[in-house]
């Protein structure tokens, strides 16, 4: 009798377990969704901001990236540029890591190379941000806008 009810307690562990991964990655799947939508929108929101109301130029650059220097090896490489006179590289993501930091000096230096445009300002934005990438960012020279705090009137 009790084998049975033991083996059974573990079988329902095991089923718990189960749902518990599951409710994770639907959790996960959920998060990473509502990332690439909400970083969309903003710089949808971005982009009509300053073509309407300040005489902006916004555009998303595409290229190969033959050589690898940005990845490693050949891709694509996506980059958000504004031009108003001045070139401006911005960087919107849901969250940032100190890779991402890297990656996105990269893609400044690969796009100046490749195209032969300077970039005059490096914008990163993101709410999610530790503060020593937040610090490696603004060594590489970038303009980190982490919250509303932090955005200057």
């Amino acid at each position: 009798m009790r084998e049975k009810q033991e083996r059974r307690w573990q079988e329902l562990i095991g089923e718990i377990k189960k749902v518990d991964h599951r409710i994770d990655r639907t959790i996960g799947a959920l998060g990473s969704r509502w990332g690439t939508s909400t970083e969309a929108a903003f710089r949808n929101a971005l982009a009509g901001i300053l073509e309407d109301s300040f005489g902006g130029r916004v555009e998303r650059v595409e290229y190969k990236d033959e050589s690898g220097e940005v990845f490693g090896w050949p891709d694509q490489v996506e980059l958000d540029i504004i031009r108003n006179g001045e070139v401006l590289a911005c960087e919107v993501k849901s969250a940032v890591s100190r890779g991402d930091v890297y990656l996105f000096e990269r893609k400044v230096r690969s796009y100046e190379k490749h195209l032969g445009r300077k970039v005059n300002r490096l914008l990163l934005i993101s709410p999610i941000m530790r503060e020593k990438d937040r610090e490696l960012a603004k060594t590489l020279g970038m303009e980190v806008y982490a919250d509303a705090d932090e955005v200057a009137p």
